[in-house]
């Protein structure tokens, strides 16, 4: 346990939860392939994995911001986590970070996610695309960075997320997007980016419903929706 702290007294409960939790985590992340060779190692992988996510998923911006929310949650994270060392420190991080393999990491993260979306019973999934604020600089010729996100607004979650090369290209990455997801029984919604013949097929497909953007450049559809909104109308008065 972390020095200044006694042994904790956790409800039945709360053993049950921590129990749950470490078995989630070991599940899931015990699998990554160790990156690190030829080195006495003080950190175990998945604890610095787990908590790299965990710190992510609380607004952590960076490793230094890593560091600090181990630091704050030490006590908890020792519930469940070997932190023989302490919290590992925001070099040792972006170290670890950056040498594993990013589609085993990402392919890791997503089973977890899953596995905790389907207890949750997630119903609405919202899909939208960013550009991170501050990433385009004219100078350095770095263009801005683009993502596409699948969000849960119900329990405040990110399920998965994808990069574009541009915003234009937002198109091709939502059936990518969608691949990753258990959207069955679920309702998808997209922007008027992602009203397309095919998206919409995907989900259907996928045993989810959708509800879907209309812009006034989209001429034909937008006005086959309104003729038929209008028919409605009328045929309720």
């Amino acid at each position: 346990m972390a020095k200044g702290f006694g042994a904790r007294v956790l409800t039945p409960q709360q053993e049950k939860e921590v129990k749950i939790i470490k078995r989630s985590i070991l599940k899931h992340f015990q699998c990554l392939k160790e990156p690190r060779t030829g080195r006495r190692q003080d950190h175990n992988l998945t604890a610095i994995v787990t908590i790299g996510i965990l710190a992510v998923l609380s607004g952590a911006d960076g490793f230094v911001a890593i560091e600090a929310y181990g630091k704050a949650k030490r006590e908890w994270l020792e519930m469940f986590l070997e932190l023989p060392k302490g919290i590992p420190s925001h070099d040792t991080f972006g170290r670890v970070f950056g040498m594993l393999e990013t589609e085993e990491l990402e392919k890791s993260f997503l089973s977890w996610i899953s596995s905790l979306t389907e207890k949750m019973d997630i119903e609405l999934i919202q899909i939208d695309g960013k550009t991170k604020r501050g990433s385009y600089d004219r100078e350095k010729g770095l263009n801005a960075l683009h993502s596409i996100s699948a969000w849960s607004s119900e329990r405040g979650l990110m399920l998965a997320q994808k990069k574009v090369d541009s915003k234009s290209n937002e198109i091709k990455a939502v059936p990518l997007l969608l691949k990753l997801l258990n959207i069955k029984g679920a309702v998808v919604t997209l922007d008027a980016m992602g009203t397309q013949t095919e998206i919409a097929k995907q989900i259907k497909q996928g045993e989810g419903d959708y509800v879907l953007a209309l812009k006034g450049n989209q001429g034909k559809l937008n006005k086959q929706v309104r003729d038929w909104l209008v028919l409605v109308s009328c045929d309720q008065s």
